[in-house]
């Protein structure tokens, strides 16, 4: 029984470096895939973001909801089309976005992490300007074929973020959820990449961290192994390769995005897994991929508190 104890308390000396540097840092975590779907995992996340903002972490939570959103497509017999992980998005697919991103799904977000303690506000991108877009064309590259320009429909690219919004916000401790539908500027609605969205968001709050939930384990070399570590150059190389699949081309961009604009860390890390979010952020080894500007060498666990 005492060996119990003192293992939960090692953990907790195991936390706090992390707590104490990143206290009154700011956090963009971007939630989706099984997390948003599986009960435990949804209690979990919850209980992370919860607790996050008690040890004095500004959290900012932008989700998705492609699996949700596929269901209702299904059901009124809208085709799903995707352009390099861009979903085709015409009037009526776009409806359908707005109805369950802004509505159902994001209040059952805000209803849980409330239940667990936080303090959280839902709201769309369009609340505010929150988030400003224009139209987004999507180039696609294939080998032995031409370049393509691809107009996706109403799918945005984010050009401004109303980061007032999101300060008074954390400054009253509440914690932004938010939906990733923008705002054109003469008021139509664009349907935003999720991922991007939290990138640009991050980096307009030059975030110390930008953390991605996905369904896999993270990055993929092609042997299947996981990189627990993969520059910007690599990330060029593996898509070009490859290696980097459709569905996960925006993300690895978004991170190598939100570094050059500033954002100190980004992660693509494995919600499929309780309590993902502080494994990644309080423990040594983490839970996926940290995507940085330079190669670093790896060893089994990462090196060490200034490598995070």
């Amino acid at each position: 029984m005492m060996e119990r104890f003192t293992e939960k308390a090692e953990v907790l000396l195991e936390a706090l470096p992390y707590i104490r540097r990143f206290n009154g840092k700011t956090f963009v975590i971007k939630y989706g895939g099984k997390a948003m779907v599986d009960a435990e995992l949804q209690e979990g996340f919850a209980e992370d973001i919860a607790l996050l903002k008690y040890v004095g972490i500004n959290v900012v939570v932008v989700h998705g909801g492609g699996p949700q959103i596929d269901r209702l497509l299904e059901k009124l017999e809208i085709e799903s089309r995707f352009v390099r992980g861009m979903r085709v998005t015409d009037e009526a697919t776009m409806d359908v976005v707005e109805m369950v991103l802004g509505g159902k799904i994001n209040k059952q977000i805000v209803t849980l992490i409330n239940r667990h303690g936080g303090h959280a506000v839902g709201l769309s991108g369009k609340d505010g300007e929150l988030l400003l877009a224009r139209k987004m064309l999507v180039r696609v590259e294939e080998p032995g074929r031409p370049p393509e320009t691809v107009d996706v429909g109403q799918v945005g690219e984010i050009v401004k973020v109303n980061v007032a919004v999101i300060r008074s916000l954390d400054a009253a401790n509440f914690i932004p959820v938010i939906a990733p539908v923008a705002v054109g500027e003469r008021g139509e609605s664009y349907n935003v990449n999720a991922d991007i969205a939290a990138g640009k968001i991050a980096e307009a709050l030059a975030a110390e961290k930008l953390i991605l939930l996905t369904d896999v384990e993270g990055i993929q070399d092609a042997s299947g192994e996981l990189l627990r570590t993969l520059s910007s150059e690599q990330v060029a190389q593996l898509i070009q390769g490859g290696v980097i699949g459709q569905g996960m081309i925006p993300k690895v961009e978004c991170c190598v995005e939100a570094l050059r604009g500033g954002v100190k860390k980004t992660h693509i890390i494995d919600g499929r897994k309780r309590h993902a979010v502080l494994l990644e952020i309080f423990t040594e080894e983490g839970v996926g991929t940290e995507v940085t500007w330079q190669v670093r060498k790896r060893a089994t666990k990462r090196s060490g508190l200034g490598a995070r």
